[in-house]
């Protein structure tokens, strides 16, 4: 059985070659052959009686022995050029060629490239120009000191300015002298007019700080990280205390440059003595 399975393919393939042979050599043998003797003589005969035959025509064994000839070699007949004068080469108008797959393709990525890069440009200029026309990364006038002292008795010690991210507390009197030998001037502006104003993020992740009305602190709910209602750090893992913006007094109106951002004071620093002043809205965290 194994044998027949092998031999059909086997003679399949010996009846194509046979083909293939058969057509190969009608198409570049010779149109050769031998005539019979009363063949030949009836043609003789036939072409002696055309009297008026000026020109006698070609038998079919000579049309077919020159079509093979010509099968085998080129033609060897001499093709003679006209006779004209060269005419000087002009180069072609780029207008007229226009422009080829490759320059089109090249052309194409590179204003693609050029346009993504000059966005990208465009929006980090956005992104870090500051804002003349208020809202965060600009000069905001927080409001007069009787606003901002309303503001915090409402919000139970803290009042919020969402459009600058920023908490504004009261700063004691008492803690002046402190405050004068850890602060810079920009924050002792607005400490001196009884406030401080405070970024909202803590500084050891970036989380958004609350407020715990129960302890008078900033507590942070990602990690327990706790300042005191001046920004000053108590407890948990920041490195420091919340970090503050440049203040500026006008008569009695509070400005904050929202733009400019004060890192917080270094661990230690305490210039108001204020603990706890009941539970504390964050658990964990420990003292450091």
């Amino acid at each position: 059985m194994n044998v027949i399975i092998i031999a059909i393919p086997v003679l399949v393939v010996l009846a194509a070659i046979l083909l293939l042979g058969n057509a190969r050599r009608r198409d570049t043998g010779e149109a050769v052959g031998a005539l019979s003797r009363e063949t030949v003589e009836r043609d003789r005969s036939a072409r002696a009686g055309r009297a008026d035959a000026a020109v006698e025509a070609p038998s079919g064994r000579a049309v077919e022995q020159s079509v093979a000839v010509e099968r085998r070699a080129a033609s060897t007949a001499v093709v003679t050029r006209p006779d004209t004068n060269p005419v000087a080469w002009v180069p072609p108008d780029p207008e007229i060629i226009g422009v080829n797959r490759r320059q089109f393709l090249n052309r194409s990525m590179v204003g693609v490239s050029s346009f993504s890069l000059a966005t990208l440009g465009v929006a980090m200029v956005g992104f870090l120009w500051p804002s003349s026309s208020g809202g965060f990364g600009s000069k905001l006038r927080v409001g007069s000191f009787d606003e901002i002292n309303q503001k915090i008795s409402d919000g139970g010690g803290f009042a919020y300015y969402p459009e600058g991210r920023m908490w504004v507390t009261a700063y004691p009197q008492a803690a002046l002298d402190k405050a004068r030998n850890t602060y810079s001037a920009p924050e002792l502006a607005g400490m001196e007019a009884g406030f401080v104003a405070l970024y909202q993020k803590c500084v050891h992740l970036g989380c958004r700080v609350p407020q715990c009305l129960t302890s008078q602190w900033f507590e942070c709910p990602c990690h327990g990280s706790k300042y005191n209602q001046v920004g000053e750090k108590k407890a948990g893992p920041a490195p420091r205390g919340l970090d503050r913006f440049v203040t500026e007094v006008d008569g009695n109106v509070l400005l904050v440059n929202t733009g400019v951002i004060i890192q917080g004071p270094p661990i230690g620093v305490n210039t108001t003595g204020q603990e706890a002043e009941g539970p504390a809205c964050i658990t964990g965290g420990g003292n450091h």
